[in-house]
């Protein structure tokens, strides 16, 4: 079997809240293969975000190991951590935090920008992944002129853009009605599986979890 592109062990992560510790994360241990999507499902309180957070490496603050793509990245520096969050992760949110002064295509070219595209071959890979979203006629709309569900898929395209090793999805459809989100939902699995990459997807919805290819359980900061 070929090295996970996600390997968490021991992850830990408390709070002191009024002279009192609170443990958010209690030794998780959490491997996700290359190519493999799975639901993180819990009720909200459990510690999702805060393991997204964690595995995303967002902030600092934790105990125990993070592998990302074969590489040990819990005790990065600022630097060390931006750099695989650029070149390995992408990431969608419950709210699309699109850059609102600029279209759909834009969005979705930045990241690419910053990682080294030619603007040509951004604008295009863009164009591609938008169309795949069923956005094509949408390139030139800034998010103000777009659904939920559109400004959704765009973000999902931004998160793909540079073809990461995993993407990190928290709540992605949580701010979608139910019809909107099956649908976000399923051009985001098929089109995670057509781009070869990984995926955690943190929600609390059972029926939309079992639609990935395996759900783990956080409870309390524990895996089940």
């Amino acid at each position: 079997m070929s090295e996970p592109v996600l390997a968490t062990r021991g992850l830990s992560r408390s709070f002191t809240q009024g002279g009192e510790t609170i443990a958010v994360l209690r030794g998780v241990d959490l491997a996700v293969q290359p190519g493999e999507i799975v639901a993180l499902l819990g009720p909200s309180g459990s510690g999702k975000s805060t393991l997204l957070q964690a595995v995303g490496l967002l902030e600092g603050g934790f105990d125990g190991s993070i592998r990302i793509a074969g590489a040990e990245a819990a005790k990065l520096d600022a630097h060390g951590r931006t750099v695989v969050r650029r070149d390995s992760l992408g990431f969608v949110y419950q709210f699309h935090h699109l850059l609102p002064d600029f279209d759909a295509r834009e969005n979705v070219v930045l990241p690419q920008l910053i990682l080294g595209a030619t603007r040509e071959a951004a604008e295009a890979r863009a164009a591609t992944l938008l169309t795949a979203l069923g956005l094509g006629h949408r390139l030139s709309h800034r998010p103000s002129q777009l659904s939920g569900g559109e400004q959704q898929r765009v973000a999902v395209a931004r998160a793909l853009a540079n073809r990461p090793a995993l993407v990190l999805a928290d709540e992605p459809t949580g701010n979608l009605d139910e019809n909107t989100a099956d649908r976000v939902l399923a051009e985001f699995l098929r089109l995670v599986r057509e781009e070869g990459s990984a995926a955690l997807v943190a929600t609390h919805n059972e029926r939309l979890a079992a639609k990935m290819d395996r759900v783990v359980r956080l409870h309390e900061g524990v895996l089940q």
